[in-house]
């Protein structure tokens, strides 16, 4: 073990840094993630500062598993559908954990624990903090509950089974983190899997075996076309930046962007998708034009893309924050959007 300048720790030079100083400060969690993330092919480096970078990457996982158990509240394998049945985002984040799957275990297999970490941090902090819990919070938060899936689908034959998808890949990513992650975070994964809904599953995280993953959740052609789709998306994102720290907006559904695209393919790929749901956006519009008339934005590494962050019309709905046009509003309830109007009549019609 080195400093950070890569000298040997010496009482003499005063660069020592004892475990249990660590442990009483920040947990023995955090020394346990400072292990697993270094290579231990060569002199391991350890300060102060490195020890700062493992505590965020503690913070952001534990935080991840923290999200979902909340997200997951009451779930039981009754609400779970099958892959086939769920809308393509869910199908990419299945995509996704299949990939990791098989990434993970041939890390673990060679003790590449440095790899290990890396694939789950990224994986926790950019494919579902930043992209999927990001896009799916309006679902969670405003669809309607399994148990009024059956009177929304009645009422508008759309929409019934996208927040259960949402809460079954919620439940079969949680899954595989606790026992990925377990044998480098024991004390946290086995505290988050007393409160899961896996829990009766086994007397300890520590007992189960890695889930098997479905050959059938593993598709190339759906996660290229999501990489279009991603593509597109980093540029409104950028956009929408810049627009709230001009303070011209205070939040991304106070906008719905004009895109302008000038490869078909781009567009073709949000085929069946809502381009505003994806941007988090009252709305989107997507055009197959090269040339803008200006003021647009666009990034240096995506050419072929401008877009232009258009305020949003009407007024803003009390349930999802998102902006419509009032004069659509169910007249019972005026002041929320209509898809919020028959997930509030769905809840009442079960529960009163």
């Amino acid at each position: 073990i080195v400093d950070s300048e890569g000298k040997k720790m010496s009482k003499s030079i005063g660069n020592t840094i004892e475990p249990e100083q660590i442990a009483r400060q920040y947990g023995i969690e955090i020394l346990r993630i400072w292990t697993a993330s270094g290579d231990y092919t060569e002199d391991l480096r350890i300060s102060d500062e490195i020890i700062k970078g493992s505590v965020e990457s503690y913070r952001k996982l534990r935080n991840t598993v923290r999200y979902m158990l909340g997200a997951l509240d009451g779930y039981t394998a009754d609400e779970a559908i099958e892959a086939d049945k769920m809308p393509s985002l869910e199908r990419w984040v299945l995509h996704r954990m299949s990939e990791l799957d098989a990434q993970v275990r041939a890390a673990y297999n060679v003790y590449d624990f440095k790899k290990v970490m890396s694939l789950l941090i990224n994986f926790c902090g950019v494919d579902l903090s930043a992209v999927y819990f990001d896009i799916r919070k309006d679902s969670l938060y405003c669809d309607p509950r399994f148990e009024t899936a059956e009177a929304w689908d009645k009422a508008t034959g759309a929409f019934g089974n996208r927040r259960r998808a949402v809460r079954t890949v919620m439940a079969a990513v949680l899954e595989r983190l606790l026992t990925w992650l377990a044998p480098v975070m024991p004390f946290t994964m086995e505290e988050a899997f007393l409160e899961s809904h896996i829990r009766d599953s086994a007397a300890s995280v520590h007992l189960l075996q890695f889930p098997d993953t479905p050959s059938g959740w593993q598709d190339a052609d759906l996660a290229a076309r999501w990489e279009k789709i991603f593509t597109v998306r980093r540029v409104v994102t950028g956009a929408l930046e810049v627009e709230r720290r001009e303070k011209r907006i205070g939040a991304s559904l106070e906008s719905s962007p004009r895109v302008l695209i000038a490869d078909e393919a781009l567009i073709k790929a949000f085929d069946g998708e809502d381009a505003g749901d994806l941007f988090i956006t009252s709305g989107a519009e997507l055009v197959h034009s090269s040339a803008g008339g200006g003021g647009g934005f666009t990034l240096d590494d995506t050419s072929g893309v401008i877009v232009y962050p258009v305020k949003a019309d009407g007024v803003k709905c009390r349930r999802s924050w998102k902006y419509f046009d009032p004069t659509i509003a169910d007249p019972a309830f005026p002041d929320i959007t209509p898809r919020d109007a028959l997930s509030v009549k769905a809840w009442d019609a079960t529960h009163s």
